[in-house]
C-alpha cells in the first residue's frame, strides 16, 4: 500500500531515500494512492484518465493542448490564490525518479535566475522557487511504477495558501498507472471528460 509517510526528517540533507519502503504498509495514511488500493470514499474527483483529482471549491480548469497532435499536455487548476498542476509519469519499480527530476529542475531554475529553497516535506524533498514576485512550489511523490509531480504557482503573498491547496489535492489524488510498459519519465496520458472535451472543441 502506498500512502503518506509519517516518518519525518529523513531527507533533511537533501537526499531522498528510495527502495523497499514502497512495499511498506503505513497506518493512518493519506494519498496519493495507486488505483489498486484507492479508498472507496465520497470524494468527488475530476477523472483525467491517469489521474483523478479532488477539486478545490470554485476552481476553474485551463487545458494546455499540444498544437501538433491535439493531445492534452497538462490540465491546470486555477483558484483565487494561484495555479495548481498535478502530473503523473511512468517510473521504474525501484523508485527514486523524483530525486533525479528534482535535481535537474533545480539546475534549470537557477539558470533562470530564481532563488531556490529545498525543504523536507510530507513525501520527501520539496523545492521552492522565487522569481519576479512569483513563488512556485514543486512537490514530487514516488509511487509504485509512477511519479507524481505537483506544482503550485502564484503571487508570493498567497504562497502559503496556495501550497496548502496543492498538498490537499495531492493527498486526495488517485493515480491510474495501468499495466502497459513505458519508459521512465513518460507522461501518463491525460484524457478529458467528454463534457470538457466537447466544450474545448466548440471553442476551437
Amino acid at each position: 500500500m502506498f500512502g503518506r509517510r509519517r516518518k519525518r526528517g529523513r531527507h533533511s540533507s537533501g537526499a531522498v531515500e528510495t527502495g523497499p519502503e514502497h512495499d511498506e504498509v503505513f497506518d493512518d495514511v493519506d494519498g496519493p494512492w495507486d488505483s489498486t488500493v484507492a479508498p472507496q470514499d465520497d470524494v468527488e474527483r475530476l477523472d483525467l484518465g491517469s489521474v483523478q483529482l479532488p477539486m478545490p471549491d470554485e476552481a476553474q480548469l485551463q487545458v494546455e493542448m499540444d498544437q501538433q497532435d491535439g493531445s492534452v499536455r497538462a490540465v491546470h487548476v486555477l483558484t483565487s490564490v494561484g495555479q495548481l498542476t498535478v502530473s503523473a509519469f511512468a517510473a521504474p519499480k525501484s523508485g527514486g525518479l523524483w530525486r533525479e527530476v528534482g535535481a535537474e529542475l533545480i539546475d534549470g531554475l537557477k539558470e533562470d535566475g530564481a532563488r531556490i529553497n529545498r525543504e523536507n516535506g510530507e513525501w520527501g524533498e520539496e523545492i521552492t522557487a522565487r522569481n519576479q514576485g512569483v513563488q512556485i512550489l514543486f512537490v514530487g511523490v514516488d509511487g509504485p511504477r509512477w511519479m507524481l509531480r505537483g506544482v503550485a504557482a502564484g503571487p508570493e503573498e498567497h504562497f502559503e495558501q496556495n501550497s496548502q491547496a496543492l498538498r490537499a489535492m495531492l493527498r486526495g489524488t488517485v493515480v491510474v498507472r495501468g499495466e502497459q510498459p513505458m519508459p521512465p519519465r513518460t507522461p501518463l496520458p491525460v484524457e478529458l471528460p467528454e463534457a470538457i472535451a466537447r466544450h474545448i472543441q466548440q471553442q476551437g
